[in-house]
């Protein structure tokens, strides 16, 4: 049952409801904001060209960690699905984000979908999933740039010393997410053109060896489980910036326009590098591991420019953690926004407007993940992000068949019948990726899932005892009686 919270308005005042903010547009009641902070707060939002490179550091941040595909299953078939994925995945995956983040607009995005289709239980349960596995996801980041580093100053590889290069990155990156999400979109601007350059100066230097026959090979043991995972890895997350929805300058007209210009800039990443280095290069697969970008550099160009794209899986690794924790964060304070997590979760900095307590609350979890192995963090993301996204296909679905005449800024260009053939391909895909996790991600996944349930009903408690404070704010969109006519905030 959707929450239903009835605005207070005398008829001598009519506009009244008009005063109340979009969920997560502010965590405060309306009209306590002083002039300043509403004009900070217009100042602060995202355009076009860093939301572009924001969504792009959600999904992908270049072509480091790919490889893996090639090891998989041969540079054939890592080129198909660098080709074919986008088409069964990603773009079913970015029309539905961008449908429902310009109809809904409010910090918390998906949450905020699963809460309107079916409920308050599904909309907390869908921010378990969701935020879990972000975590898990960005917990890789400050782990991987330790490790880069570490070939420079071997002393940090392991033990004490990396331990304390970990929590270091991970502080000061954390502390630059702090000082604002526009700040964070135009460092992400920087952060993609010093990491894809080398990637291209490699492309240039490779063409003259290049024999598209090396095109055409596929491994004989291929590794299905190592080369979905890869590819999905790689590819998902385009609705993690819907999280952030009420930062955006006119998001109706923004998102999607960020969505296709951002989709196009992840496939070249991919499709370049990748064409480059299996064309020029006549390595055994079995070379083609993390990393291996930089080593096939050397061999093309020189060390000059493996030593570059090294740099460059640094820089990368920094633009994937801050656009990761700002999603995070910003879904934290939409939870808080519409009462899933008590108030202090919409708390934001007095100096650059960020939620503060959500960036350190997503800081601690990720720091605390980061010293687990990377492949348990990747399935275990894949696992609960596939569980989040099975949800969110069914919210688009239900309110396209409950709410037709819901504001669609951006509208899918379909019928029901077309919108259930086109989530049908990645809700396949979906349930076949769950089925190749292993006990221990099974397991995982149970108990974090058991969390997010038992989560919802301990916030419940909270609020029938007073033991906590929460936010009494509408969800934008809200539906609602009042005279007999179902209306909408």
């Amino acid at each position: 049952m959707v929450m239903e919270i009835h605005l207070q308005s005398s008829p001598a005042n009519p506009s009244a409801a008009k005063a109340i903010p979009e969920a997560g547009l502010d965590s405060t009641p309306a009209g306590v904001n002083s002039n300043r902070d509403k004009l900070h707060r217009e100042k602060s939002k995202l355009a076009l060209l860093p939301l572009v490179f924001l969504i792009y550091f959600e999904v992908s941040g270049g072509p480091y960690g790919s490889e893996k595909t090639v090891q998989a299953g041969g540079p054939l078939l890592a080129i198909l699905g660098f080709v074919l994925f986008p088409f069964v995945w990603s773009i079913p995956e970015a029309l539905i984000t961008a449908e429902l983040a310009t109809a809904i607009p409010g910090n918390g995005g998906f949450v905020l979908w699963a809460h309107r289709a079916f409920g308050p239980f599904s909309g907390s349960l869908m921010g378990s999933w969701k935020f879990l596995s972000g975590a898990i996801n960005s917990a890789a980041y400050p782990a991987l740039c330790a490790d880069y580093v570490a070939r420079a100053i071997p002393a940090i590889s392991s033990g004490a010393p990396r331990v304390g290069a970990v929590t270091v990155t991970t502080v000061l990156l954390s502390f630059l997410n702090y000082t604002g999400l526009s700040v964070v979109g135009y460092t992400a601007m920087a952060l993609c053109a010093a990491s894809l350059l080398p990637f291209f100066a490699m492309a240039g230097a490779a063409l003259p060896h290049i024999r598209p026959h090396r095109w055409g090979g596929i491994a004989s043991h291929r590794n299905w489980r190592l080369y979905f995972n890869t590819l999905f890895w790689n590819l998902n997350f385009w609705d993690n910036a819907s999280t952030v929805a009420g930062e955006v300058d006119r998001p109706q007209r923004t998102f999607p326009r960020a969505l296709l210009a951002s989709g196009v800039l992840t496939s070249l990443a991919y499709l370049v590098p990748l064409l480059a280095g299996t064309g020029a290069l006549d390595e055994p697969f079995s070379a083609w591991d993390d990393g291996f970008y930089a080593d096939a550099a050397g061999m093309i160009a020189g060390r000059w420019l493996k030593y570059w794209i090294e740099v460059g899986a640094v820089l990368s690794a920094i633009g994937l953690y801050e656009a990761q924790l700002s999603s995070a964060a910003f879904q934290l304070l939409g939870m808080a926004d519409v009462g899933f997590l008590p108030k202090i979760f919409a708390l934001r900095s007095k100096w650059f407007n960020t939620p503060w307590i959500g960036i350190v609350t997503s800081s601690v979890i990720s720091l605390a993940i980061s010293f687990l192995s990377l492949d348990d963090i990747i399935n275990s993301a894949n696992f609960l992000y596939s569980l989040g996204m099975l949800l969110e296909i069914a919210s688009f679905l239900w309110l396209r068949r409950r709410e037709p005449s819901l504001n669609r800024p951006f509208r899918v260009p379909m019928r029901m019948p077309g919108l259930i053939v086109m989530c049908l391909v990645p809700s396949a895909f979906l349930i076949y990726v769950m089925t190749l996790a292993t006990w221990k991600v099974f397991l995982i996944s149970g108990v974090l899932t058991l969390f997010g349930c038992a989560l919802y009903f301990f916030m419940e408690f909270c609020k029938s005892r007073g033991c906590l404070t929460f936010t009494q704010q509408e969800m934008p969109g809200e539906l609602k009686e009042e005279g007999g006519n179902r209306n909408v905030v």
